[in-house]
């Protein structure tokens, strides 16, 4: 009887405890500042040197997001990407970024999800097949320690913002490649599917970009 009794008691106890261990995954990442304005900063200087464009590599390129709700998370990625990246002088500063996402490629940790992400709730896929990114500009240093500060054009959900982000960009002989993992609000962008009353979902979700572009030899 007494056995029981504790059983019951423990059980709601720890499954409090259990939420509570679910850290919001966007904690401690750099959130991108994001403004209605359409974004126009020019460089401060011209660069020199001539431009190279360089196609991504989609297979060796990702688009991914972490987004969570009071019970957990779930990790997802756009299956179907493109885009580019043009050097100045064999420099990303004062260079440009271009990505586009199939929207209906989505692709996440729960196959149920996957619908539910393509419906009106979240991205509405039929209505908004594409999401793209175009920078308008490309600064050396970065919050955390990042190489450089992208400014730029992001369309998602038919909405358009302008944001800033921060991202690690290496130039190498062969591609050129660049991470970055930051914070937008998914209702700056109209998609404000609150979840279950129980199990709300957060609005911060984190992008998580890994990018690589071979460069033309000889």
């Amino acid at each position: 009887m007494i056995t029981s009794r504790i059983a019951r008691i423990a059980l709601p106890a720890a499954l409090l405890l259990s939420l509570a261990g679910c850290e919001d995954p966007t904690k401690d990442k750099p959130r991108a500042t994001v403004s209605s304005a359409a974004p126009a900063q020019p460089q401060a200087q011209a660069p020199s040197g001539a431009a190279e464009a360089l196609p991504i590599d989609a297979a060796a390129s990702t688009i991914g997001f972490v987004g969570s709700k009071v019970t957990g998370k779930h990790e997802g990625k756009f299956e179907k990407i493109s885009g580019s990246i043009t050097l100045v002088g064999g420099k990303a500063e004062g260079g440009k970024l271009s990505i586009e996402a199939d929207t209906s490629s989505v692709k996440t940790d729960a196959e149920k999800l996957d619908g539910h992400l393509k419906s009106k709730d979240f991205f509405d896929v039929e209505q908004f097949p594409k999401a793209t990114f175009t920078s308008t500009q490309i600064k050396a240093g970065g919050e955390k320690g990042a190489t450089h500060t992208i400014t730029g054009e992001l369309e998602l959900h038919g909405v358009k913002k302008a944001i800033t982000f921060p991202a690690t960009i290496t130039e190498g002989a062969d591609s050129v490649s660049g991470t970055a993992e930051f914070v937008i609000n998914r209702k700056d962008f109209g998609i404000e599917y609150p979840g279950k009353q129980d199990d709300l979902i957060r609005d911060d979700v984190l992008l998580k970009l890994s990018l690589k572009a071979p460069r033309k030899q000889g």
